[in-house]
């Protein structure tokens, strides 16, 4: 996961605190592909029974490139690296109330997790690293209590009141910026 532009922290914290009108802690979710525990959902989170022949074939590249890929990342970095692995787990019954949030989350081209005491939504900053060349951020999702998650940031953990779940990992950087913000 990739630490992200700096500058990107203080136009997502602008943009939900004027819509929201409260203080929110920003933090960046890099790229979201977490681990499916829910009915009617395959592991990687694609809807059962949805597009059998392309994710076939998909299987058939990724199996041995992404193996290629593993070993080449974990020599060059010196440790274990892996394309397939998931960050974080989703867990709930089918069609889960979790799920809005991660599927908007994985859509994103570079997705942040913004929080308040009232509100939780996913803010999508795009794809360039540059903000100077990126579109305005935009809010992709958003919930505000009493429907919207309950946050255990120590936890990583978003709990709905349907008690799905979605566990989520930061990085080092991240956790430093939930650490001031508590």
């Amino acid at each position: 996961m990739a630490v992200p532009n700096p500058e990107f922290r203080p136009r997502v914290r602008a943009l939900v605190e004027g819509q929201w009108r409260e203080p929110v802690v920003v933090l960046h979710l890099g790229d979201v592909g977490p681990d499916f525990f829910v009915p009617g959902r395959r592991k990687d989170g694609t809807i059962k029974g949805k597009r059998l022949i392309r994710r076939f074939f998909w299987n058939l590249i990724r199996i041995p490139v992404g193996t290629v890929v593993s070993v080449v990342l974990s020599v060059m970095g010196g440790g274990a690296a892996s394309i397939f692995g998931g960050k974080g787990a989703v867990r709930g019954p089918e069609h889960a109330q979790a799920l809005g949030l991660v599927d908007a989350a994985k859509a994103a081209e570079n997705p942040w997790l913004v929080y308040s005491p009232s509100h939780i939504g996913v803010v999508d900053t795009g794809y360039s690293d540059d903000p100077a060349t990126n579109e305005p951020a935009k809010l992709v999702w958003h919930e505000t209590a009493p429907h919207a998650p309950r946050m255990w940031p120590r936890k990583q953990t978003l709990v709905w009141p349907d008690k799905s779940e979605f566990r989520f990992d930061l990085t080092h950087e991240e956790l430093g910026v939930l650490k001031q913000s508590s």
